[in-house]
């Protein structure tokens, strides 16, 4: 089903109301759905898909990934987290990985956005540079 105005600006009502201190409130969402679904709105199974989606993209967007190359120290991932927390706030979780392949460096994942300065992304840049020519 195509989401019309409707659809998306009561989605958008519903993740609003699910806040609480800036942060994501379960219970409020669980209160809000069930109320929902008890109310059969017109086109409810849409705006709840729509909330759906609205919901992961705000809980990946409060989520960092980190991965590196070898294990961090602490005061390195402190450092990291800190720093992604003054830029996206107070309540953003991490999850460091370990992931050999990257070769050297670090590549974070916060939402949509994604820095890359991993050894390999550098050489795959440079291989490309190199064939252009």
């Amino acid at each position: 089903m195509k989401i019309n105005k409707e659809i998306r600006r009561l989605s958008r009502e519903l993740l609003r109301a699910s806040f609480t201190d800036g942060q994501l409130n379960h219970g409020k969402i669980a209160s809000l759905v069930q109320s929902f679904i008890e109310q059969k709105r017109r086109h409810y199974i849409a705006i709840l898909e729509n909330y759906r989606r609205l919901l992961r993209l705000e809980l990946e967007k409060r989520h960092a990934r980190i991965e590196s190359a070898s294990e961090l120290t602490p005061e390195v991932s402190s450092g990291i987290i800190s720093n992604l927390q003054r830029k996206y706030g107070p309540y953003l979780t991490t999850e460091f990985l370990l992931n050999p392949e990257l070769l050297g460096g670090l590549r974070i994942h916060v939402g949509s956005d994604v820095w890359d300065e991993t050894v390999r992304n550098r050489l795959e840049r440079l291989e490309q540079n190199l064939t252009v020519i």
